[in-house]
């Protein structure tokens, strides 16, 4: 165990395996935050712990069965569809699944609660959130331990990195969520996130990959520009509540001095 510990390479593998875990856990993290907004904030915030409990158990228990895992990198029929393993399979249903589900909820933000009363939306329910959350923990969990096979050969390594990632993951919810609901304007860039994720999910089942780093520096793009909106929202703000509190001040000089100049 020492041995293990003192080993230079294991950390290195460890280190790489992390943060690779935590930038796909990113996808996790949006999805989570966007899916549960729909609940009332105590039900939200235990349906993100529930979520990221069961996106740690699905990896450990996958990373015990690594030799089935291998198995869905296998085509499905070779001579009929070549190229087609039931991890495609399984990517292009995640990939559709967020794709309808972020256009969904955008269609949503943009009709209102005019959208809600005409087609007689109701608030999601907690299972139904849950049940969603199971359903794409599954397909990132498979994605994300595929990947972590490549990168390290020792198991303990490998669930050292999940949970590790999945620890920065669960903080890493609460400050996006907190900061979605002090800035709703931000919830949209999340549900564009959440379907060029889709996309890329679509095109990796079709053997197109897009490399994620790509779409991560477009929406960095667009948060940063969203980030220097909001600073001069926040100043344009500012000036007219001092401007309004000038304005009031005055006022009540004035009629300060009519008052003492009648008397």
């Amino acid at each position: 165990m020492i041995e293990w510990l003192m080993d230079p390479t294991v950390w290195a593998a460890l280190l790489s395996l992390t943060a690779l875990e935590i930038v796909l856990g990113i996808d996790n993290v949006v999805f989570l935050t966007v899916i549960t907004g729909h609940l009332p904030e105590e039900q939200a915030r235990r349906a993100r712990q529930i979520g990221l409990f069961l996106a740690l158990l699905f990896r450990i228990l996958l990373l015990f069965a690594i030799t089935w895992i291998t198995g869905l990198t296998a085509d499905i029929l070779p001579s009929l569809l070549p190229g087609i393993s039931w991890r495609d399979v399984i990517l292009i249903a995640g990939g559709l699944f967020l794709i309808a589900k972020a256009t969904q909820e955008m269609h949503g933000e943009m009709e209102g609660d005019a959208h809600d009363e005409e087609t007689g939306a109701v608030k999601a329910s907690f299972n139904a959130v849950i049940g969603q959350i199971v359903l794409i923990d599954a397909i990132f969990s498979i994605d994300s331990i595929i990947t972590a096979v490549g990168m390290a050969d020792d198991i303990k390594v490998m669930i050292a990195a999940v949970i590790i990632a999945i620890a920065v993951m669960y903080f890493a919810a609460e400050t996006v969520s907190t900061f979605i609901e002090r800035h709703p304007t931000t919830k949209m860039l999340a549900l564009a996130f959440l379907l060029l994720i889709g996309v890329a999910l679509v095109a990796d089942g079709f053997n197109y990959h897009i490399e994620r780093q790509y779409i991560y520096f477009a929406i960095g793009f667009a948060l940063l520009v969203e980030f220097f909106n909001l600073l001069a929202m926040r100043r344009k703000k500012g000036i007219l509540l001092s401007k309004g509190l000038k304005t009031r001040v005055a006022a009540y000089r004035r009629r300060q001095k009519a008052s003492s100049e009648a008397s």
